[in-house]
Formats: structure tokens, sequence, C-alpha cells
């Protein structure tokens, strides 16, 4: 199927279901919805950090530390987050932990994230529509790319309440 014709939930800000469109319509009127974003970290408590392809939908190639997306109509925020980073990067078996949830509500994209982490010590194998490029790098390196590299806004927000949050 095609990504743009994915159906979500629209949510309003107390994460109450409140109707329902197609991702592209989403995208297009920037409409609250429910997304997940997942800290891949390695067994040193490196973070796996990635650059998104030119061909995302939002925030085409910028970096970011949070694989993740868009949490289908009535999908469970838990399975969605299993199934995001398999399918960005090849990850299957471990089940990512919640840290928190984060709303977000940038010019470009609204949603209230369920944010979680999974350690992995095996193969990453990008999903070429999604990811150009990644490695891990320590928290430090991460925080002295930040002013250097061009990160997703809404994973640069979330990046910094956890690291206030002291979840990472």
């Amino acid at each position: 199927m095609d990504p743009r014709e994915e159906l979500v939930d629209l949510i309003d800000e107390q994460d109450r279901v409140i109707g329902w469109a197609r991702r592209e319509r989403i995208r297009r009127l920037n409409l609250l919805h429910r997304g997940v974003g997942i800290l891949c970290l390695d067994p040193d408590g490196r973070i796996y950090v990635h650059r998104r392809t030119e061909t995302k939908d939002v925030f085409p190639g910028m970096y970011d530390m949070f694989v993740g997306g868009v949490v289908g109509r009535g999908e469970d925020r838990d399975l969605a987050a299993a199934r995001e980073i398999a399918e960005e990067l090849g990850i299957e078996g471990p089940h990512p932990e919640p840290i928190c949830r984060y709303l977000y509500l940038g010019p470009l994209n609204r949603s209230l994230v369920a944010v979680y982490k999974v350690t992995w010590e095996g193969e990453i194998r990008h999903q070429p529509e999604e990811v150009e490029w990644g490695s891990y790098m320590s928290i430090e390196e991460i925080e002295a790319q930040i002013g250097e590299w061009n990160f997703v806004p809404d994973g640069l927000e979330i990046w910094n309440h956890i690291r206030e949050l002291k979840a990472i």
C-alpha cells in the first residue's frame, strides 16, 4: 500500500480519538495524530543516529536519533514501535521499553509521540526508502553534532526532553 493512503487515528491533546484520516491528509493539514519514536542503543549505551532519505514525506534528508513513525488506525503503540524498528533498521525480537510520551506541536508535524528505547547488538539493516546512513554514537558525540547537523525538529525536541528527564 502507498504510505500516503495509510489510515491514521486523529486525536485531541488528551489522546482521545476524534476521527481518522489518510496519512496524506494528516501531513497536508498537519493534523494531530499518534506517533512512536524509538532510541536504539548498543550494549555500550551508544545511540543509533541516522540520516533520513530525501524522499521522506516530512523532514527529508535530516538527521535523527529516533526511528519511528505514525501509529496506524486502531494500532497498539507497542506494536507500532516494534513494527517501525523492524521496518527501518531490520531489528526484530526485542520489545521496545517505554520511556515517556511527548506532545509535539510543530508547524510541519503535530503528534503525541510514545517514546521507547531498545538495546540491540545485532546487525542493522536499513530500509532503503527510509534511511540513507546511520551509525552508533555516544551521547557526547550526538550533543556535539546538534549545532552542526540538521536534526529533525520533533526528534531534537524530544531528545532534549528525555535528557532533562535523565531517561538516557
